[in-house]
């Protein structure tokens, strides 16, 4: 059954138009009145709906029952992903999102091929989002993950509590992913933490030894994933699937 975001909250036996770029879709599938779609608007859940009418610009709906339902996993993980070049940051989000990530930071370091600023980086921003949603409406979440705004990877650090062991990192796990790590992926938890994971991984140049060392003084344990060196775009898709295999997000 065809699915959609609706960015404004819905109710069950409300008759609602739906947004022009859910209208285009359900013109685009050939829907007809009395077909019924999925809506669900970010807040948890989803609603069946019918299709009342139809018309060149407008499509009214009438919102069916809720259905209480999530495909999100036990866990919540951050990817802090230093921004690919070209299409890759693209085809990373939308896979990442199928993969269970709940929040994306897209960051800049000094090996950085791509760097956005301004309307650049608003119009970057704003295509991530919907590549998110468009993800989401695919594989079945119904709460959409956050992206951030494109910041520096110092000035992101800084944010966050400095040592390891402090109130505000209780419960959580940083991981920096690099090829000179000694800790193997495999040695971490059976069971996911109670609070944040958060994943960092450089640009396709990766990380320089700075930034790394100041990942490490900002609470985040260096680990390695194996003797190939995989590419960033690659990076993030194996940790989500390999976390979702160990801490049963499938």
């Amino acid at each position: 059954m065809p699915r959609f975001f609706v960015g404004s909250a819905l109710q069950s036996d409300e008759v609602v138009t739906l947004p022009d770029e859910v209208t285009r879709h359900v013109q685009v599938l050939r829907l007809q009145p009395g077909d019924t779609i999925v809506l669900f608007d970010g807040r948890g859940g989803e609603y069946s709906a019918e299709i009342l009418g139809m018309e060149r610009r407008d499509t009214q709906v009438r919102i069916g029952p809720h259905r209480d339902f999530e495909a999100e996993p036990p866990y919540r993980v951050t990817l802090a992903q230093g921004i690919a070049s070209n299409d890759k940051m693209d085809w990373l989000i939308e896979k990442a999102v199928e993969l269970g990530a709940t929040n994306f930071v897209p960051l800049t370091a000094s090996r950085s091929v791509v760097r956005l600023s301004g309307e650049r980086a608003e119009r970057r921003l704003a295509h991530w989002q919907r590549i998110v949603q468009a993800s989401c409406e695919q594989c079945g979440r119904n709460r959409l993950p956050d992206v951030a705004p494109a910041r520096d990877i110092a000035a992101w650090l800084d944010c966050l509590p400095r040592r390891p062991g402090e109130g505000e990192l209780e419960g959580e796990l940083r991981l920096l992913l690099s090829p000179r790590a000694n800790v193997a992926f495999s040695t971490l938890p059976a069971e996911p933490p109670a609070g944040e994971v958060t994943v960092l991984i450089g640009p396709e140049g990766g990380l320089s030894s700075q930034e790394e060392e100041a990942a490490l003084d900002h609470g985040f344990i260096a680990v390695g994933l194996g003797p190939r060196v995989l590419r960033t775009e690659t990076a993030g898709i194996a940790v989500l699937a390999a976390l979702a295999a160990r801490w049963g997000g499938w």
